[in-house]
């Protein structure tokens, strides 16, 4: 039977490159690129296809930041499958990036740079706005919109004879420090992005305690600092450009300058390969790339605890209440 592996946020950056990386490793399962731009979603696999003209690959429009999209695109799934062996949440957003130039180039000649680069920390800020749902557009794109996707797929990837596998698209840039139980959508913070992504680590913790029993395992990945649309958000491309030889020299010393999606799909390739009931849910899986630039795997485990995880999921739970009566009009 063909694997089935859905990949939101695919037709850029580093889903594209995964869905390319995914194909090279099995070219027998069915590839379904979950994409919010028809066009683009086409364009994809037009040349997906091109590379590996035997695949089976299929489309499924979906915004995750619009959750009557997210409840129609999981009805069409439930139709087409019986059953999704990798549920790939890739898809997200760092809107209006603001990047402290001073902090950067103060970081840049002291001892912080290898943290600095490593994790962003103290470089950038984000505006957030609401979406038509009344949700904050970093939270319901980045954490929300996928949680309620999983819920909704649960038929799907719940089978406790035959495991099946969440993987997140995470972040060094995942701090504690900017997340808070008692403001999950980051109203009242200035790092929308940061908190999104520690809240993901929390969520996938979340689902393993509660879902592993039923064959659904969860686990997040950490790209590293990869060179997609989302990184041009923060600087011009010249200005990439002319920070490429600092970059590449930096890499000798700092294995999360990834720079290429395809280096950054490192480990979420990895987690392809793997038996996901025998990962550490406290480990978050860090694409790595050496100075000479071959790619590797590093784990790393990640500051959380299970009582601000399950609670996290309760809030999220009762946040679903609210939108009963958009799935209702989706069903």
């Amino acid at each position: 039977m063909k694997k089935v592996v859905v990949v939101t946020g695919a037709s850029s950056g580093i889903g594209l490159a995964l869905c390319g990386r995914l194909l090279s490793e099995d070219d027998r399962l069915h590839l379904c690129l979950a994409c919010r731009n028809p066009g683009k979603a086409e364009a994809t696999r037009a040349s997906l296809l091109s590379a590996h003209p035997s695949a089976e690959i299929s489309l499924v429009h979906l915004d995750v930041s619009n959750l009557q999209s997210v409840f129609q695109a999981s009805k069409e799934l439930k139709l087409r499958f019986g059953r999704l062996d990798y549920l790939y949440v890739n898809a997200g957003i760092m809107p209006n990036p603001q990047f402290n130039l001073k902090a950067f180039f103060s970081g840049l000649f002291s001892r912080k740079v290898i943290h600095m680069f490593s994790t962003a920390e103290g470089l950038l800020t984000q505006e957030d706005r609401v979406t038509a749902d009344g949700l904050q557009e970093v939270f319901e794109t980045n954490v929300f919109g996928h949680f309620i996707l999983i819920r909704e797929l649960e038929p799907l990837l719940c089978c406790p004879d035959i495991p099946s596998q969440v993987i997140w698209t995470s972040s060094s840039n995942a701090r504690k420090s900017n997340f808070s139980l008692e403001d999950i959508q980051h109203v009242k913070g200035s790092e929308p992005y940061s908190s999104s992504k520690y809240a993901t680590d929390l969520l996938s913790l979340a689902l393993n305690r509660n879902f592993n029993q039923q064959g659904l395992y969860s686990s997040v990945v950490c790209p590293g600092t990869v060179l997609t649309n989302l990184t041009y958000g923060i600087l011009p491309p010249f200005i990439w450009t002319l920070l490429t030889p600092i970059v590449f020299l930096l890499r000798f010393f700092i294995n999360s300058l990834t720079t290429t999606p395809y280096n950054g799909a490192e480990a979420l390739l990895w987690l392809f390969r793997q038996k996901p009931e025998f990962l550490n849910p406290l480990t978050k899986y860090h694409s790595a790339t050496t100075g000479l630039g071959n790619n590797y795997v590093k784990p790393q485990k990640m500051d959380l605890d299970e009582e601000t995880a399950e609670k996290f999921y309760q809030n999220l739970l009762d946040l679903e209440k609210r939108f009963g009566a958009i799935r209702a009009k989706s069903i």
